[in-house]
């Protein structure tokens, strides 16, 4: 392995999804090397505040659905062998398998048994780990920016709220704490504020009190950010008094 392909896993070594003899590697590197040092520190604190910003208990009834779907799935005729990757297969695929990897492990853990994973199942947490890997790494990039600026409020019912602005990459990201659930049939909407204009910047996730949300569109030349109550679904324009304003930090 070059120097110069040391220097690209220091990402890949904050989340530890290297092997064993590229984590012995990079580690070897980093004795010497005070810039993949200070990114992989930088990194590993960013991984960290994800982790707590979007971390959240599984639903109850997810063992009961899983279970059930279980009964109805065709299992793999014995014998069939899986295709591999080939050994030198790029670091994106292996963090990918490791990523679809992670959410076997947890949802098992979840259940307190053991789960069989069919061919659909394991599609679909690909698809997911996609997703989810894309949105973590924008929303790890505008967190570990240069110019990254943050605000923290108090929100209704003792929740905190904090934005995090990078005029750099012309993006925001809003990290709560604590947010009650919306009324039936309801979600909370994230808005732009452009100079008293409301702009959508997305939807948070009903279910979860604690997340970090990439606010959609580039920060433009927004004042602040707003949260309204809207239909599910959300709305082209707010229907509600905002149930928090908060300015963006200078």
């Amino acid at each position: 392995m070059t120097t110069i392909d040391l220097h690209r896993l220091t990402g890949a070594y904050a989340l530890h999804a290297l092997s064993d003899e590229e984590n012995a590697s990079f580690e070897r590197h980093l004795v010497d090397c005070a810039s993949c040092a200070q990114e992989t520190s930088e990194l590993s604190a960013t991984a960290a505040r994800l982790g707590l910003a979007v971390a959240t208990t599984p639903a109850s009834a997810s063992r009961e659905q899983v279970l059930r779907r279980i009964t109805t799935v065709r299992q793999e005729t014995p014998g069939t062998s899986a295709r591999t990757l080939p050994v030198r297969a790029g670091l994106k695929a292996r963090l990918l398998s490791r990523w679809a990897l992670a959410a076997c492990l947890a949802a098992a853990a979840a259940l307190g048994g053991t789960t069989v994973w069919q061919h659909q199942q394991a599609a679909d947490a690909r698809d997911q780990a996609r997703q989810v890997s894309r949105t973590s790494d924008e929303i790890a990039a505008v967190l570990a920016a240069p110019d990254a600026r943050t605000r923290a409020a108090g929100l209704a019912g003792g929740a905190t709220g904090t934005v995090v602005v990078s005029h750099s990459r012309d993006r925001a990201v809003f990290v709560v704490s604590g947010m009650a659930r919306p009324p039936g049939g309801k979600v909370y909407q994230l808005w732009f504020d452009d100079g008293g204009t409301m702009r959508s910047a997305g939807l948070m996730d009903p279910d979860r009190s604690d997340q970090a949300v990439l606010m959609r569109g580039g920060v433009d030349r927004a004042s602040g950010m707003g949260i309204t109550v809207e239909p599910d679904g959300g709305s082209k324009q707010p229907t509600s008094t905002p149930i928090a304003l908060m300015a963006f930090p200078g």
